[in-house]
């Protein structure tokens, strides 16, 4: 004879077991729901995307991430999306606004770093160097990571605001360098200046020896200098996907901004740890802030008009060639709608 307590027991896990049976169904929904299981992407080594944090955080699930390999250059990255290798990538603004100039049928769909008061790329000479402004670079070498990006804007913004003339500025030689060898090339002279943010900035300098001529936000102030994109086809022909992968990628970037620094430093050491690929993660211990200007990663026409008219006025755009509202949308950002709905009409 069957005791009371074991039919209680059973009306009580039957309620357990149909919202077990609903969270399972709500799943299987949400992934039939995306037109891709996967979106392929390239990574950095040492450092984590915004993109991988989220997908470490669950807000991706069930799209998955897969790494087809490293990249050091902005341009290179959105290059790779550009011709279909990739699904994203991201890049300085400048690069972005070439890349559309260009005929490239990709879009701006998320901002994911930039300058603040904690992270900030500077220029850097030796401490006894001869050079302390714009004219004093000219017949002179500077490190940069990778030509038509970030760094080599923000130069020749620095070199025009001195007052050098196009001919003038043409004659400050740029090296590509790899980031983690820039200090070195610096301090045995082989360059000039050189370039260096974050940990490799931080730990240069508690080495000491070295001045900093410049920094990107001494000339722009708090700013986000660059944006993931995507292919046009991909948002056409992936719309579900394309939203689920850039909402959890602008809840990543509020969660990094929102959380201790300490708990984001040592979620990003985890999935360094985690994922497997024979890297430093040292930097990591150095890292303050995204540096994202917008909440949520949410692009604006400022942002991209600052370099709009830099490309004019440089001559590799013409006047009215390109319109800021244009080159992105935010539509797949959930913060990026938010602020759309509070606009008045």
């Amino acid at each position: 004879m069957r005791r009371p307590g074991h039919r209680l027991r059973g009306l009580l896990a039957a309620p357990l077991f149909v919202a077990f049976a609903v969270v399972l169904l709500a799943g299987a929904a949400v992934a039939q729901s995306l037109e891709k299981a996967e979106v392929r992407y390239q990574g950095w080594a040492g450092q984590v995307t915004f993109p991988e944090l989220a997908e470490d955080l669950g807000y991706l699930a069930p799209l998955k991430l897969k790494w087809i390999g490293n990249t050091i250059s902005g341009p290179q990255d959105i290059q790779t999306v550009a011709t279909g290798d990739i699904d994203i990538g991201g890049a300085f603004y400048g690069a972005i606004i070439k890349l559309i100039a260009s005929k490239a049928p990709v879009k701006a769909v998320i901002g994911y770093y930039g300058s603040d008061d904690h992270t900030w790329q500077g220029y850097f000479v030796k401490e006894d160097s001869p050079i302390r402004g714009p004219r004093d670079l000219i017949g002179k070498k500077v490190a940069v990571n990778t030509l038509g990006a970030h760094l080599e804007f923000v130069l020749r913004e620095y070199l025009a605001r001195g007052g050098l003339t196009p001919e003038e500025i043409k004659k400050v030689t740029l090296v590509v360098v790899p980031p983690v060898t820039g200090e070195q090339a610096l301090r045995q002279g082989q360059v000039d200046v050189t370039t260096l943010a974050g940990v490799l900035r931080d730990k240069a300098l508690e080495r000491g020896g070295l001045r900093k001529l410049f920094s990107d936000k001494d000339l722009f102030g708090n700013f986000t200098g660059g944006a993931y994109v995507l292919r046009d086809k991909f948002i056409r022909d992936n719309p579900n996907t394309a939203r689920k992968l850039i909402e959890g990628t602008a809840k990543a970037i509020e969660w990094a901004r929102a959380s201790p620094p300490d708990e984001v430093r040592a979620r990003f050491e985890k999935i360094i740890a985690e994922r497997k690929r024979n890297e430093d993660a040292s930097s990591i211990k150095y890292w303050q802030s995204t540096g994202v200007a917008g909440q949520g990663g949410r692009i604006t026409d400022g942002e991209l008009q600052v370099w709009i008219d830099w490309l004019v006025k440089d001559g590799l755009l013409k006047p009215g060639q390109l319109k800021a509202s244009d080159l992105y949308t935010n539509d797949l950002n959930p913060y990026g709608r938010a602020a759309a709905a509070t606009v008045p009409k």
